[in-house]
């Protein structure tokens, strides 16, 4: 396996900590999607700073090339160095990394990357740049990709009072009847979320529509 040169030696380092004690409890909460090296994010994240300290940062430009390399490799604490690095740099990104962040969302998925990318990611580089919002989120939520509608919903997740409030409502509306866990547990998420700045319009929205039980119960359970 051919790995960005950068990645290369931090691959080396993780597969050198790896803990079999660990990586078979870890794969069996990831319901055995993906083999695990048994490293815990603390200590992940303390090999990756270790290797940045070494190595140096990773060019922002190459971040694309790293991150896609992180993906091709099995193990998951690999995948989710490559969220980390992205989540760190997200303030650096624009729009035009966000048809990587939707590859890596629909590669390998699961709702811890989908979940990290959608709101640390993909949350942060629309928020900063709104006139983006419409095109993508539309995108996002007629795409025919599961995890692409509960980044619709949940993209929004951390703006708090700048929550487009009309454009999440529409999301929701469209998804209300999936049948999906992740997708009715998202719907709960993201109105939990806006409950936290706007209460009443949540408490509104659940009383005036017809929601899932899951959804009902994950959007009113802080009010």
């Amino acid at each position: 396996m051919l790995l960005h040169p950068w990645l290369s030696p931090l691959y080396t380092s993780l597969r050198a900590h790896a803990d079999p004690a660990n990586a078979g409890p870890m794969q069996a909460y990831m319901k055995d999607n993906f083999p695990f090296l048994g490293i815990k994010t603390t200590e992940r994240r303390a090999l990756l700073k270790e290797h940045i300290a070494l190595h140096g940062p990773p060019p922002l430009e190459e971040l694309p090339a790293i991150a896609r390399s992180a993906f091709a490799v099995p193990e998951r604490e690999v995948h989710q160095v490559a969220v980390d690095l992205l989540m760190k740099h997200a303030r650096k990104l624009g729009p035009g990394h966000l048809p990587l962040v939707e590859e890596l969302i629909t590669t390998k998925s699961w709702w811890d990357s989908v979940d990290a990318l959608a709101i640390h990611v993909a949350g942060v580089i629309l928020k900063r740049h709104p006139k983006e919002v419409p095109a993508w989120n539309r995108r996002w939520v007629t795409a025919k990709h599961m995890w692409l509608y509960r980044t619709a919903i949940i993209i929004q997740n951390r703006w708090k009072g700048d929550t487009d409030r009309a454009l999440l409502f529409a999301n929701i509306e469209r998804h209300a009847g999936h049948k999906d866990f992740f997708i009715r547990k998202a719907i709960g998420w993201a109105l939990r979320e806006l409950g936290a700045s706007d209460p009443a319009a949540v408490k509104a929205f659940v009383a005036a529509h017809h929601l899932s039980p899951l959804s009902v119960r994950e959007a009113l359970r802080k009010l």
